[in-house]
């Protein structure tokens, strides 16, 4: 079985730190989100990967993780050129998966759930999709499963009168067959070939479509909100509460947990946390932190007001500020 992983999209919601650099790379819990994704693929015993690329974010995404050597897997990377909707990018992966079942997840979300029964599904449950679905309090802002007698029977995206609240997230489990439907879709009113059309084309057509419910994290990290809510969450899931790295030097410092300090941090005088995320190299001062991201690199000392609620950029340097649930941009 091979693992697929979308991450063409720009993240313009989390401009400008998303500029110069992918989305699928920012860190939660000092971590890319594109690497959870991998993991997650990897805790299943999937080591062939394929990972869904506009052109210019290869060598960011490249040079983070090659061909997948330093895991022990093998990524191959595949262009989407064009964002027109998961669908097409699933797509361009054709030739890539080659008649093998595969696992897709979407590179911008955090799942909690296991993926070991979708796997299953349709690798031994002579199943051609198997879906991850999700109770949600927004129902029009997702793709959205009704369900008959324990059975799919329709699938809509983003409807505004939808017919549940059980919402398709970011993990499915395919067989070959999405592609035939893929092929027989056209774009939606958004200008997108969306993924539920062509699961909706294989339901109409009588095949097997399975379904599991989740009460479990998951988390579109498409803003700036829910990427602290998903550092937030990934801090709390961690093992280790208290992550702070063996080079990282720590003076006078009351830290309340969970956090996470990376490799060459300087803190002198701080309170941190909880749930900060501090990134490698930053010097911090004088400081109080609660519920924050800081990046790589960044200097801040003597701040007048303790910060709280805020994404703060490389390379800053911040000195004497009230920055008080708001969000810093670099």
């Amino acid at each position: 079985m091979k693992g697929l992983i979308l991450c063409a999209g720009k993240g313009s919601r989390l401009y400008p730190f998303t500029n110069n650099r992918p989305k699928t790379l920012i860190p939660v819990a000092n971590t890319p989100l594109l690497q959870l994704s991998i993991v997650k693929l990897m805790e299943l015993g999937i080591d062939r990967i394929g990972i869904v690329i506009h052109p210019s974010q290869e060598a960011d995404i490249r040079g983070q993780f090659g061909e997948g050597e330093a895991l022990g897997i093998s990524i191959t990377y595949i262009y989407q050129h064009e964002a027109k909707g998961i669908a097409n990018a699933l797509n361009q992966a054709k030739d890539y998966i080659s008649g093998d079942a595969f696992l897709l997840l979407l590179g911008d979300n955090l799942i909690s759930a296991p993926l070991s029964d979708l796997k299953n599904d349709v690798e031994f449950g002579g199943v051609q999709v198997s879906l991850l679905l999700a109770e949600v309090a927004v129902p029009q802002d997702y793709g959205i499963a009704e369900i008959q007698d324990s059975r799919i029977v329709g699938l809509e995206e983003k409807p505004p009168h939808p017919k549940s609240n059980l919402a398709v997230l970011g993990g499915y489990a395919f067989t070959k067959e999405i592609f035939d439907a893929i092929d027989e879709i056209t774009p939606s009113k958004r200008g997108e070939y969306e993924i539920t059309d062509a699961i909706q084309w294989l339901i109409d057509r009588q095949h097997v479509v399975a379904y599991h419910v989740t009460d479990q994290l998951n988390i579109d990290v498409g803003t700036m909100d829910r990427w602290l809510l998903a550092n937030q969450k990934l801090l709390d899931a961690k093992a280790l509460k208290k992550r702070v790295h063996e080079s990282a030097w720590l003076e006078r410092c009351t830290i309340v947990e969970p956090v996470s300090i990376e490799e060459d941090c300087v803190l002198k005088d701080c309170q941190i946390g909880p749930y900060v995320s501090i990134g490698a190299g930053s010097m911090i001062e004088n400081c109080q932190i609660e519920n924050s991201i800081i990046l790589n690199g960044v200097h801040m000392k003597d701040l007048t007001f303790p910060i709280k609620n805020v994404i703060i950029g490389e390379h800053s340097i911040v000195a004497g500020v009230l920055m008080n649930e708001e969000v810093k941009k670099p």
